[in-house]
């Protein structure tokens, strides 16, 4: 063994996590293709600004300047953060006007978003 690799003596006072259950059964998973559009969708909330887009839009549609209004970050920030959750289908975008105005695609990533934000607040 390498330096600082070496583990605890096993003191034999708990089982071992890393022992395998012999009747454990695997976990039927979904399609690849399913967990990658999952995984894309979960690197697409995972900036705390868009994260707080997300939060902005869960009472309707905004523009761009109200989101950089209640956020207090430039508006160049806001775009780009805007389209990376346009290009993931989290927001959708329709021109209303000279304005586009940006809304939640569906409920369910917004309750991601908002058990995320509720467990890290959880001291």
């Amino acid at each position: 063994m390498e330096p600082g690799t070496e583990f605890p003596a096993d003191t034999g006072s708990a089982a071992d996590v890393h022992d395998p259950d012999p009747d454990a059964a695997a976990v039927p998973l979904p399609p690849q293709h399913v967990l990658s559009a999952a995984g894309e969708l979960l690197r697409a909330l995972s900036a705390p600004l868009r994260i707080a887009i997300v939060l902005q839009l869960r009472e309707g549609p905004r523009c761009v300047h109200e989101l950089v209004d209640a956020l207090g970050v430039a508006q160049p920030l806001v775009s780009q953060h805007l389209r990376v959750l346009k290009s993931t289908s989290v927001v959708s975008a329709h021109r209303r006007g000279r304005e586009i105005r940006y809304e939640l695609l569906d409920d369910h990533l917004l309750h991601i978003v908002e058990a995320a934000v509720g467990h890290a607040g959880e001291e």
